[in-house]
Parts: C-alpha cells; structure tokens; sequence
C-alpha cells in the first residue's frame, strides 16, 4: 500500500513540476513605462496606471498584498527567482536590484578591467530575469553616492542604464542615492542621460523632499526607494553620543504624517514608494528599522502602512506606548546608573482593542561595531536576567550591569495576536 502511495505521489509531484515548468515557460514580461500627462508623470503596467505601494524586503510577502501594497524592492538578485515567483503568487512585483559595488567597499572605478567584470555579471542578471512577469523595474546599486569621491561611478551606471535600454525595453532603469543634492543630480544629468528616473533614499527628511528635488534641479519623475522612522544619525543623541530611538507607536506617527505630506501630495512627479523595512535587521538597534520583530511580530507602523495602503484600519491594531523610563526619567534625560544597584522601570501602554497586554524586557550593551548605510551589523548579546517584573502593569525592577558601560533596555509589549509596541532606553553605567 505504501509502495502505491509513495508512486503515486511521485506521479502527481512530476505532473506538477511538468506544468510549473511549462507555465514558466510560457511567462511573458509585463511592459512597464514612465508616461508624462499633462505635465505630470505617471508610471503605467501593462497599459494601465501603477503607483507603487511598495515594501523593502522580500520577507511576509503574503503580508505586503493582505494589506494592499503592490511592489516589494530589493537590493540585489540573491534568489531572484524565488522572490520573483512568490511575488508573482501574491499578485505584487518587484523592484529589482542590480548589484553595482560602492566605492566605500573599496570599489576602484579606474579599474577598467573591474569595471567591465562587474558589467558582464549585471548584465547576466538582467538578461536571466527579464522576462518575468512580476519584475517592474530595475534599481543599478544602492547609495552608490555614499562616501564616494570617484565621480566615474556615474559612467558605470550609465554604461548600464544603456544596456538594460538595448535588451530589455519594457523596463524601466533607475539608480538608488542616499538623499539627494545638486552635486550628484548634475553628475547624473551630465554623465547619465540613460537614465531618466531617480530613486531616493530619505528618512526624517521626507516630507520635504518634494520641495528638495526642485530646488536641486531634477525635472524627471522619482521614487521614494527607502523611508521610515528618522534615522539613526538624525535625531537626539545622549552626552554619550548614543542616537535615541523613537518608540514603535512615535515612529507610526510620523510615518503618517510624513507620507501624506510627501508622497501623497506629489503626484506630478513622485511614482510611489517602498517603505522601510518589511522585516527585522539589527541596525544599531534590532528595533530600529524592521516593522516586525523577530518573531515576526507587527510594530503599530504595520497598521499605518495598511490605513496608508487601503484606506482602512486593520480590525485589530497593534499596542501603543505612551512613554517608557528607568528612574522615573526619560531617554532624553542622559540617565546615569550605579553598578548593581536596583532601579524602577515603567513602561505605559494600552491597547486599542483592550486586549490583555504582557510585557517582556532584554538589556542588551550598545554595539561596539557598527555599519554605515545598512551593512552588516553583529546583535550584541543579551545580558541575562537584568529585569524582575512580577505583574504585567509596566512596572519592573532593573539591576544595573556590574561592568561600567553603555547599554540599554527594551520593552516588547505585545497582545495575544502577533502585534507589538517598542521601546527602549539608553543608559550610562559607571561609579
């Protein structure tokens, strides 16, 4: 009987790759292109209107579509065929990165030889997943404006703006900058003439990056590639010149107010946007950027990116927090702690739906080594039992490391149905 199972199912598994073969196959690339209307730009797919409601990430893609958005981005081609597929299951497409090397990681663009064999691989990529139904664009490197001197990146870029023109007409080529001035928009318009859309990586200065690409002199339509909370180098820093994080539900706030001031009001030339980030990273926090914990738990972000998406707040909405503090002071406060000594911890939140709220701490120290423009950064270590909580009302007791340092202390405060609130709170151990 298992014998006639186990050949069966070898039968049916052949006639299903057989038919995900042939359907494969018999895929044709969607034709994307930027029209100009009435003096406004628009972006069309497959002959018909397209504004990109988009996530960065390849992470919780049934999510991205269960919650409206329309586009997923990434920042290069590693299991490209597998995130293309999924996309295309979730009916969503993908903004494609092509893996161009930054001069900061020591990328020599005078190195002809280099060059051309970075070249060869991009081109391999493209002409590997063109003709996907679910590709939208191409996105030629990341920030590679970043910390650059060498102004021949730009002739690269081109070189493969060009090419992408020549092999794949129906898609559309851009190139990624960190932020925007007139220094590189001149570079571009200058050395670039293949590439006539822009992509822009922004964080607090979002709402006035309207504003921003007219007074720097691009007159084409953009993307909004990379937004979120305001980052790490942006904000408030203690006397120790650590950066202070925004609590998940002041981040939900700003990341309404900013969209709906920038993306939404420009139309005349904005195509949409990709928000940041459609999973979790440590990027000098782990709660920094990732709307999801670890866990894959929902930050209160998650239910702005739905009302932002549809229209429509999700029926259950995540935990908010109103305020977090260690020894009745504020983050802000540049707060001092003894070795070893007990301090109270507070931490107020309530849910919008009165759903029974639980509370779980960790102390982590501050990240020795950090990364510039999201490279790889190590989770530092948790530091074990440093919190006695014995009720589930915010209130807990901390005793303060032994070793003198920097650290700080996170709250996940979450609702029994996958949704979370964030905080946390950086702190100074020393005699």
């Amino acid at each position: 009987m298992k014998r006639k199972l186990s050949i069966g199912l070898l039968v049916v598994c052949c006639i299903s790759t057989s038919v995900m073969a042939q359907s494969a196959a018999q895929q044709k690339p969607v034709k994307v292109e930027v029209r100009m209307i009435d003096s406004s730009y628009q972006l069309f797919r497959d002959g018909k209107p397209y504004f990109i409601k988009g996530a960065g990430g390849s992470s919780y893609l049934n999510r991205v579509a269960a919650y409206g958005g329309n586009s997923i981005r990434t920042w290069g081609t590693r299991n490209g065929q597998q995130i293309l597929d999924s996309a295309h299951k979730y009916g969503l497409t993908v903004l494609m990165g092509l893996g161009v090397t930054a001069e900061r990681h020591n990328f020599n663009y005078n190195d002809t030889s280099a060059v051309r064999k970075q070249f060869d691989r991009v081109k391999a990529d493209v002409l590997k997943y063109k003709d996907h139904p679910a590709l939208l664009a191409w996105g030629i490197g990341n920030e590679l404006n970043l910390q650059y001197k060498n102004p021949k990146v730009w002739d690269a870029v081109n070189e493969i703006a060009k090419m992408i023109s020549e092999v794949d007409p129906v898609h559309p080529a851009t190139t990624v900058l960190a932020g925007i001035n007139k220094r590189e928009v001149d570079y571009i318009k200058e050395k670039c003439p293949y590439i006539k859309l822009l992509s822009i990586n922004t964080y607090g200065g979002l709402a006035g990056l309207p504003q921003q690409v007219r007074s720097v002199g691009w007159e084409g339509p953009y993307m909004v590639t990379e937004w979120g909370p305001t980052g790490h180098w942006e904000g408030l820093q203690t006397e120790w010149k650590m950066p202070i994080e925004e609590t998940s539900s002041e981040k939900a706030a700003v990341y309404k107010s900013r969209y709906e001031y920038s993306v939404e009001r420009d139309r005349e030339k904005c195509l949409g946007s990709y928000v940041f980030l459609w999973g979790q990273k440590q990027e000098r926090t782990p709660t920094w950027y990732g709307l999801f914990t670890e866990k894959g738990e929902e930050s209160e972000v998650i239910d702005v990116m739905h009302y932002l998406w549809t229209g429509r707040w999700p029926a259950n909405q995540a935990p908010h927090i109103y305020s977090f503090q260690v020894d009745g002071k504020k983050a802000m406060e540049n707060v001092y702690l003894k070795p070893g000594v007990y301090y109270n911890v507070l931490a107020v939140a309530v849910d919008p739906n009165s759903d029974k709220i639980t509370f779980r701490y960790e102390l982590l120290p501050e990240p020795t080594k950090v990364g510039e423009g999201g490279d790889f950064e190590e989770r530092p270590k948790a530091i074990d039992n440093p919190v006695s909580a014995n009720t589930n009302n915010g209130k807990a007791s901390l005793k303060a490391p032994a070793t003198e340092g920097v650290y700080r202390l996170f709250v996940y405060i979450t609702d029994g149905h996958n949704n979370v609130a964030t905080a946390n709170f950086p702190f100074y151990v020393r005699n």
